[in-house]
């Protein structure tokens, strides 16, 4: 088995618990409708270990930092607890007490089954590679900081430290010559690392797949629906991360 962490942040569409939203369960799961991203979890099914956050990223987003003082999209009510909806209204009350019982009880949890694993496979293999596995939206949302259009067919995730040339350029090269477009670090930029090894530590390296929805998905009259292309999608997806497996950094 390669060693090779899978980790899904933002595939579920659970709210664990609705305390301190301020709209009403339709309007907060429009807005999830919105922002999931949809059968990731299903995409990135294979048969590599994975961390997978099971509530969704509009309840708890364990891919921002803790510290909103940290975290650029905190302005923009996208924190690690989101309190306004993308259209700038809005969507949740956070107090002290609530975002510390979302911190202990589903953020830090999450971060440390995710150090855990990779500190396993680590300990065990010597080096391993998280592969931070998304998709978005053809359309930019509001809040993105990148609304440049069009969009590509796939976008790759990397960090200076964390990802290699040797790591990404072959992925890139597997696309591009199945006829996608790629482009690196937009509109999404970095990749999943764990603090514990974050800047620290060579041997844990990072890739971000981000998938464009339209491959795969449609949204019709406010039902998500997986199109003809989604197993197309998927056996590309388990190829890519093969590749970037077998590749030595």
């Amino acid at each position: 088995m390669d060693p090779i962490v899978l980790h899904i942040p933002h595939s579920s569409p659970q709210i664990p618990f609705y305390d301190g939203f301020v709209l009403g369960k339709k309007t907060i799961h429009d807005e999830i409708n919105l922002l999931t991203d949809w059968f990731t979890d299903e995409l990135f099914d294979l048969d590599y270990p994975k961390i997978v956050a099971p509530f969704s990223r509009v309840f708890c987003d364990v891919e921002k930092f803790e510290d909103d003082s940290l975290e650029v999209m905190a302005k923009k009510g996208m924190g690690m607890c989101y309190t306004h909806q993308d259209n700038g209204d809005l969507m949740r009350v956070v107090d002290p007490g609530l975002r510390e019982r979302i911190k202990s009880d589903y953020y830090i949890p999450h971060h440390r089954a995710l150090e855990d694993l990779t500190s396993e496979l680590l300990h065990k293999y010597g080096q391993v590679t998280i592969i931070d596995c998304h998709s978005f939206s053809d359309i930019p949302f509001n809040r993105d900081l990148n609304k440049d259009i069009p969009r590509p067919d796939f976008c790759l995730g990397v960090d200076e430290y964390h990802t290699p040339e040797s790591l990404y350029r072959p992925v890139k090269e597997l696309l591009t010559n199945l006829g996608y477009t790629v482009l690196i670090n937009n509109p999404y930029l970095g990749t999943m690392i764990p603090l514990k090894y974050s800047q620290k530590n060579p041997d844990v390296l990072g890739l971000m797949i981000e998938v464009n929805r339209k491959l795969y998905m449609t949204i019709e009259n406010g039902e998500i629906i997986k199109t003809s292309g989604f197993e197309k999608t998927r056996n590309i997806i388990k190829e890519t991360i093969q590749v970037a497996g077998s590749i030595p950094v």
